[in-house]
């Protein structure tokens, strides 16, 4: 059986720390575009370095490109960022952006592409659609069971790479937007502030389900899944990933050594074994939240798996921190940090008087031959061999060390000290550059256009703008049959039971054209477990009486591409169009429409393509999907869809639905968006349809909206009205201004 044990890597000496402690390969981020921007990621020259490095001693090195880029950061940055890596030998680039892919394929032919958990690859159809889009490895979502990932190897074949130790994210990689749009620091860009750890309070119907004291409802435990690695890696993972590239090169190392141990154990046995309780220790003192759980592998959720206590934090509070095992950390310096890691050679030494030295040297199937100066006879004392290979075993902070090296000698001669350093210098110079040309490549010139291309001209007044929204409650959609000035309604999935389904979706359809109106029929937020195999007739039939479909995640996108339904596809913000080659991938697979991302403020907007997308004008974003449920944390599930809020430390409080069809909670802000001032900015800007989404508004408050957005962005008479003429309170514009950085 083959595995990969990869490694996190935060800077240089932690990537040399964990090649030390016994990675396959390493991942690390560079001085752009990486998910952790605040880790000590090294810049160019040390990067360079990194890869020769990791190299040298037989690993891969895997960089860090898994984050959303802007259209100026596509075409002027990203080419001349990854170009030196490229030419240097950097073995594959971890991706979440579809353009970031499809730039590469293009740019880049020869490097591998990982595709990122920040993708939230859930699924075989998911898996699949990646893999035909070029990239060689999937990174599943954390929250994926052992069954699951079989499922996606079986069907698909892709090399499959999990995560295996670490901190775990509450909500699935990619889908959150809490850090976004609390405080403008985008998890998507690499800068989450991580309000997840913070503690809240959960309400239900105004009181409160939580204890008395708020609680850590969204902080889950790290994850140990030393116990059950064989069960993963007979599930078809290849590559076992540990989390930590914003922790400590000690961490990364000691979590590493543990983990090659044990592999190796079952690699050379393939038989069980048990986990040592001195290593199992060792693991809790490195790093932990109130213990371990083994993940989402044998569990969907539960509150075993929260750490809700938070235990340090409380300790700081009493003043009664315990002190962190020095003596352990100060150990994993001194083996992993503190010494040289070096590649045996051997070497052939020709010392004859009257000739010149030469140095043969070999490592693994490379061979090197350097000539030095002339060995002159010797006047007085020759130089013996012993003293010759005392100097010439000197290889200091190099990568190599002699494993043998034969002297040939005549006894007879004499060089100086200073040229026998200067051949061993050549030497393994030569050698090593020798060994690394293997790794470079040759950089083509780009083909795309190295500069951002501009939105199409807008279209033609006469072109109607079409006005949709979104609904998840049955008297929503009622509501919206009765506006006028609505083209098409977006019904949640949820709204409809599963024994009838086919007949309500149908009946809604039917009553929805009635009313003149188009009808999507909005897939979930999250689709996981196969939950829609079975549908394929009902989804055909659903596909021939409506219009389509809202798309929320790659899983629904490579469901629908597998029944040839792709054309029926509006893909919400969640399947990211940040550029416009992301843009442009999704239009290649004949989608119907796409969706503005939540995070572009309104320059970045005004310069994508967005001629065949729609921007949501109104609504309380979804911040988070998450596998876990708060209901069931707080020990009240009752295994039906519902709602209740989770309130902050600032009073703020967030409605969290509980879709119980599909297995998910939804937190969405606490203050929906609301650009109704911005009205005659976004119509300038040519969009084909605008959206609300409605979440928990009642039919007074959802008719108000609609009359004063309608107003706003579709009556005549009021174009060119003052901005103050269309105001409503209590609503943010998001990141229509102040974007992300």
């Amino acid at each position: 059986m083959r595995a990969e044990l990869l490694a996190p890597a935060g800077s240089f000496e932690g990537l040399q720390a964990v090649v030390k402690a016994g990675a396959d390969a390493v991942y690390i981020g560079g001085s752009m575009f990486g998910a952790r921007a605040y880790a000590k990621n090294p810049r160019k020259e040390e990067m360079l370095e990194a890869i020769d490095y990791a190299h040298i001693h037989g690993k891969q090195i895997y960089l860090t490109v898994n984050t959303l880029l802007k259209n100026q950061e596509l075409y002027r940055q990203l080419y001349e960022f990854l170009a030196p890596y490229y030419e240097q030998g950097v073995d594959a680039v971890i991706v979440q952006d579809l353009g970031v892919l499809s730039f590469l394929k293009k740019e880049f032919p020869e490097l591998a592409i990982h595709a990122s958990t920040q993708m939230a690859i859930t699924g075989p159809k998911s898996a699949g659609l990646l893999k035909e889009a070029g990239a060689s490895r999937i990174v599943t979502a954390r929250e994926l069971s052992l069954e699951e990932i079989h499922r996606i190897y079986q069907e698909t074949g892709v090399e499959i790479e999990s995560f295996v130790h670490g901190a775990l994210c509450y909500c699935y990689s990619g889908m959150c937007l809490f850090s976004s749009m609390l405080g403008g620091r985008s998890g998507n860009r690499g800068r989450c502030a991580q309000p997840c750890r913070l503690p809240y309070t959960a309400l239900e119907k105004g009181k409160a389900v939580s204890g008395t004291e708020p609680s850590y409802l969204l902080s889950p435990k790290d994850m140990c899944t030393v116990d059950i690695l064989p069960e993963i890696l007979q599930a078809g993972v290849y590559s076992l990933k540990i989390e930590g590239r914003m922790k400590k090169p000690e961490y990364a190392a000691g979590v590493t050594a543990i983990y090659r141990k044990y592999l190796d154990l079952y690699l050379r046995t393939g038989q069980a074994y048990e986990v040592e309780k001195a290593d199992r220790q060792e693991l809790l003192d490195l790093y932990q939240r109130d213990g371990f759980h083994k993940g989402y592998y044998y569990m969907h959720n539960g509150p075993e798996m929260m750490a809700t206590v938070n235990e340090k934090e409380q300790s700081r509070k009493q003043g009664t921190v315990g002190k962190r095992n020095e003596a352990l950390f100060a150990r994993l310096k001194k083996q992993y940090l503190d010494t040289k890691k070096q590649e045996k050679i051997n070497g052939n030494l020709i010392l004859f008087a009257d000739t010149p030295a030469i140095l043969d040297l070999d490592f693994q199937d490379i061979h090197v031959q350097v000539q030095g100066d002339l060995v002159e006879r010797a006047q007085k004392r020759p130089l013996l061999a012993e003293r010759v290979r005392q100097q010439m075993e000197k290889t200091g902070q190099t990568p190599f060390v002699f494993d043998s090296l034969e002297i040939l000698t005549d006894e007879a001669g004499f060089l100086p000290m200073q040229s026998l350093n200067e051949l061993r210098r050549r030497g393994l110079e030569e050698l090593q550059q020798q060994y690394l040309a293997g790794y470079r490549r040759t950089l083509r010139k780009p083909e795309t256009e190295q500069k951002p291309s501009l939105a199409k001209e807008k279209r033609a007044q006469a072109e109607a703008v079409k006005f949709y929204v979104s609904v998840e409650k049955r008297e929503q959609w009622e509501t919206a049959l009765k506006q006028r000035e609505v083209t098409g309604i977006f019904c949640s999935m949820s709204m409809f039971k599963r024994k009838e389904f086919l007949k309500e979706v149908l009946w809604a359809a039917e009553e929805t054209h009635r009313a003149g109106k188009e009808f999507y029929l909005a897939l979930p937020y999250m689709l996981r477990e196969g939950r829609m195999d079975g549908m394929e007739r009902e989804i055909t039939q659903i596909a021939e009486k409506t219009e389509g479909f809202l798309v929320r995640n790659l899983e629904e996108l490579g469901y629908l591409k597998k029944l040839g339904l792709l054309f029926k596809a509006v893909t919400d913000y969640s399947v990211y169009s940040f550029n416009d080659l992301a843009e442009e991938f999704l239009e290649n697979l004949q989608v119907k429409r796409t969706t503005v991302p939540l995070e572009l403020n309104s320059s970045e907007i005004r310069h994508r393509r967005h001629e065949n997308s729609e921007m949501i004008v109104y609504g309380f974003y979804p911040m988070m999907v998450s596998a876990q449920c708060v209901k069931k944390t707080c020990g009240c599930c009752d295994h039906k869809s519902g709602e209740l809020q989770i309130k902050d430390r600032y009073g703020q409080q967030f409605t969290t639905k509980c879709f119980c069809d599909f297995c998910y909670n939804v937190i969405y802000n606490s203050v929906p968006t609301g650009l109704l001032e911005e009205a005659e900015q976004i119509r300038d800007m040519g969009f084909l349809a605008l959206r609300m989404n409605f979440t928990s508004e009642g039919p007074e408050r959802m008719k108000e909206l609609l009359n004063a957005f309608a107003a706003a962005y579709l009556a005549e008479e009021n174009k060119g009205k003052k901005k103050d003429a269309f105001q409503i309170s209590g609503v943010t514009k998001g990141h229509f201004k102040r974007g992300v950085e």
